[in-house]
């Protein structure tokens, strides 16, 4: 299982933007996506949005204010994700470009997108259909 840390309360989210639109969102993760050390999270739907055409969005935290904004995530697919097992048994990635974990069993993992540094062993994930999956290499 991966373990995630999101921002917003993502079952509420969800809960809006599919009754609002008729589609079933659900949640994919959160990290970085254009500035560092401001991680956002990412949403998905099956079916393109009609008006923009994405599949993907991001919400995103105006630290100054605490309002939010939504943008266009397709280039979530373009990402990659170090991931380590922690103490539980579960995966966990660096959400964002200082974000440092470090477990007792001797795994650690930082960098989020800008790059990924880890101790024990590292698995690469990226995003395909709403989904965080093992990487093929591809």
């Amino acid at each position: 299982m991966i373990k995630h840390i999101p921002i917003t309360n993502t079952d509420k989210v969800c809960y809006i933007y599919s009754a609002k639109d008729g589609e079933p969102i659900n949640y994919v993760c959160t990290t970085d996506f254009k500035m560092s050390d401001r991680p956002v999270d990412i949403f998905y739907r099956e079916t393109p949005h009609p008006k923009f055409g994405n599949r993907y969005f991001g919400i995103a935290v105006n630290y100054e204010d605490g309002s939010y904004s939504i943008f266009n995530a397709d280039e979530i697919e373009k990402f990659s994700f170090g991931m380590v097992e922690d103490d539980d048994g579960n995966l966990q990635y660096s959400q964002s470009h200082h974000d440092y974990k470090s477990f007792n069993n001797g795994n650690m993992i930082d960098g989020g997108r800008n790059y990924i540094r880890h101790s024990g062993n590292a698995e690469i994930y990226v995003v395909r259909n709403g989904e965080m999956t093992k990487s093929t290499g591809q």
